[in-house]
């Protein structure tokens, strides 16, 4: 029986539906930030929650956020 909880099988399985290194392992490896993190959550998991959508507009909005983010620093800067 799956752990929703704490294993949930859309954590960590590839586009082959085989086992696959964790989302969140990935990200702690790269020592993402939070909307970095979330935009790489809600792509790779997009297919597998019956959400794709959704999931993709998530990714968007908080991949929209760390751009202008990023451009207000920028603009700060000169």
């Amino acid at each position: 029986m799956s752990d929703p909880i704490n294993a949930p099988p859309h954590y960590n399985i590839n586009w082959k539906g085989e086992k696959s290194i964790e989302t969140f392992d990935y990200i702690n490896s790269w020592k993402m930030g939070y909307a970095e993190g979330n935009i790489i959550k809600y792509v790779s998991r997009h297919k597998y929650k019956g959400r794709p959508l959704q999931d993709l507009k998530k990714a968007r909005w908080y991949l929209e956020k760390l751009i202008n983010k990023l451009e207000e620093e920028n603009t700060n800067e000169t």
